[in-house]
């Protein structure tokens, strides 16, 4: 909706397969210069399942979330195993960018509910749908789902009026001062780094919120440490150090907000995988962050 609002020209692909979501998602036709009909399976993702690493990642996640809190997730193993480890009647609301499986999951569970939501009360909120053939089905015409414009949802404005808001989002790398790079591989680029300054940000305003960076301690099969003594050359810091708070691994969790370089390093070596600790005490004391 958002591009359609800026296009000079807008043309409209009719597609029956394509599920009909509710919310502020409708175009009238005065605004479209063309419709073109087409019958097409739509892209899928089907879940993989998680590994014993994910699963651990998302229980120190858990650890975090409060009864009545509202999520931002995306797709892969960890919001999915995130989303899995909830149980209970915790009165969940959702609002997010995208939805997956596993949001609809924690919904037909009845985890997610949006009663104490703040901001749009008992609905969930997104921008697009990506995963299986049942969450279109799911989508469809249902009155839970409201899809939002991309630059209403992502705002952080938008983002921090949801009280307790859990923003959950990872990264490739992160270096031992908490610069987080979650978009290239050096200088390549690996993704776009979508909504995570935007809701990591609503979510540290958020009153209660929760702005968290999870990911894997390594990566290559154990081979390389994601926690680095500098980011690689060409890499793009996506959020700043000034903006992250909770960092999760398999290994624990840490909060760098408000804490001084040193301090920094030591929570982040704490969470390191085992074997590199030592590697990566050494290096910080090379650049003088540890005596």
């Amino acid at each position: 909706m958002a591009a359609c609002q800026k296009a000079k020209v807008v043309i409209a692909q009719v597609n029956e397969k394509m599920p009909r979501v509710l919310g502020d998602s409708f175009l009238h036709v005065n605004r479209v210069q063309a419709i073109v009909e087409a019958t097409e399976p739509l892209p899928t993702l089907d879940p993989k399942p998680a590994t014993e690493v994910e699963k651990a990642i998302a229980e120190n996640v858990l650890g975090l979330i409060k009864p009545g809190s509202t999520m931002q997730m995306g797709i892969g193993g960890i919001p999915d195993s995130v989303y899995e480890a909830m149980e209970g009647d915790l009165q969940l609301g959702i609002h997010t960018e995208m939805i997956s499986d596993g949001g609809m999951r924690a919904i037909q569970r009845g985890v997610v509910s949006g009663t104490h939501k703040t901001l749009h009360p008992g609905k969930v909120v997104l921008t697009f749908a990506l995963g299986s053939e049942e969450l279109y089905d799911f989508l469809d015409n249902n009155p839970l789902i409201e899809a939002h414009p991309v630059d209403y949802v992502n705002d952080p404005f938008t983002v921090h009026q949801n009280d307790n808001m859990v923003a959950v989002n990872s990264a490739i790398e992160i270096d031992l001062t908490g610069q987080v790079c979650s978009d290239s591989i050096g200088p390549y680029i690996y993704s776009g780094f979508g909504g995570q300054v935007d809701f990591i940000r609503g979510a540290a305003r958020s009153k209660g919120g929760r702005p968290i960076i999870a990911l894997p301690a390594t990566a290559k099969r154990g081979e390389m440490s994601r926690i680095v003594p500098f980011l690689k050359e060409g890499a793009g810091v996506v959020t700043s150090r000034a903006d992250v708070h909770w960092v999760v691994t398999e290994h624990g969790v840490v909060n760098l907000f408000g804490k001084n370089l040193r301090e920094r390093v030591e929570a982040l070596i704490s969470i390191a995988d085992p074997k590199f600790q030592a590697e990566l005490e050494l290096a910080a004391k090379d650049r003088k962050l540890l005596t």
